[in-house]
């Protein structure tokens, strides 16, 4: 059996403190704990950048991507359901500045149409700064720097990625609930789950997402993953009172370069379920692709 083709950028989105990097240990994780062919579940999608790879490299059987975020929400079911539409809104924009102001109005809208929040968010992500949707112009209302507002925006290869996802529809389940909600009434309907968890980060979690967490509502999530009798892994930044919401479970911290703003590097801990078999690499986010090619067909043998 072939080993299936990589895809680097699977996902069309940009996203600030993007978890793409690990999408290479998941895959060792799912290879050395049998569960190859599970229902993929991530109950904080964002640009679900790993729930694509695992997706598109037949690691995972079904994927399963929820995001509160209205915005978010939108854009991913206007590429599962409006695909042509949204494609075509790509192509045919013209990426200015008052192309961008026209679309962070769509964001304030109590009641925007869909499809246009969809294409506001798309617009907004591939055209701000870090991929925040509040965040200022890729190269300022001047455009006098070397990076312009267009610098992200290749409408051609983007729309081959949403066309390719799209492609994929009947094997992706979207939701868009409260994770506590998503834990207690969604997850149990769903068969063989493996769960990862990327929650807001504890420390500059309102620098980062609109739908950020207050301490309550980390150890509201804490209560509800502990238990859970499926495999599961959660990261998170590394704060000492994440260490203790998670105390008793195998961990293991890294660092993790990302870019909200300016390059940035920051130090995270991704902790385990119980019996869950950890690969053994120094760093979740510095797996190499070799690695998992041949770890892939040793399990094919």
């Amino acid at each position: 059996m072939a080993v299936p083709v990589t895809h680097l950028y699977p996902s069309p989105l940009r996203y600030p403190g993007g978890k793409a990097k690990v999408a290479n240990f998941l895959k060792l994780v799912m290879l050395e704990n049998d569960l190859v062919g599970s229902e993929y579940v991530e109950p904080y999608a964002g640009g679900a950048s790993v729930a694509l790879s695992l997706l598109f490299e037949e690691y995972a059987s079904h994927v399963h991507i929820n995001d509160l975020n209205r915005s978010v929400y939108a854009f991913w079911r206007a590429v599962l359901d409006q695909t042509d539409e949204l494609c075509s809104r790509i192509l045919s924009a013209s990426v200015t500045i008052d192309e961008w102001h026209r679309q962070r109005a769509f964001q304030l809208a109590d009641a925007p149409d869909p499809v246009d929040l969809a294409f506001s968010t798309f617009f907004l992500n591939r055209t701000s700064r870090s991929g925040i949707l509040t965040g200022g112009i890729i190269g300022g209302h001047s455009q006098t720097g070397t990076w312009k507002i267009d610098a992200r925006w290749k409408s051609t290869d983007l729309v081959k990625r949403i066309r390719r996802i799209a492609r994929f529809r009947s094997r992706i389940t979207l939701t868009g609930l409260d994770t506590a909600l998503y834990l207690q009434e969604h997850l149990p309907h769903i068969e063989r789950p493996f769960v990862y968890l990327d929650p807001p980060y504890y420390v500059k979690g309102s620098k980062l997402y609109e739908n950020f967490y207050r301490p309550d509502d980390h150890v509201k999530i804490a209560s509800l993953v502990r238990p859970l009798g499926h495999p599961w892994i959660v990261s998170y930044d590394a704060a000492p009172e994440v260490e203790t919401l998670y105390s008793g479970f195998d961990c293991l911290g890294y660092d993790l370069v990302y870019k909200a703003g300016a390059r940035q590097q920051g130090h995270e801990v991704m902790f385990f379920s119980k019996g869950l078999r950890r690969p053994s690499v120094a760093s979740p986010s510095d797996v190499p692709e070799t690695l998992v090619t041949e770890s892939r067909v040793a399990a094919l043998m």
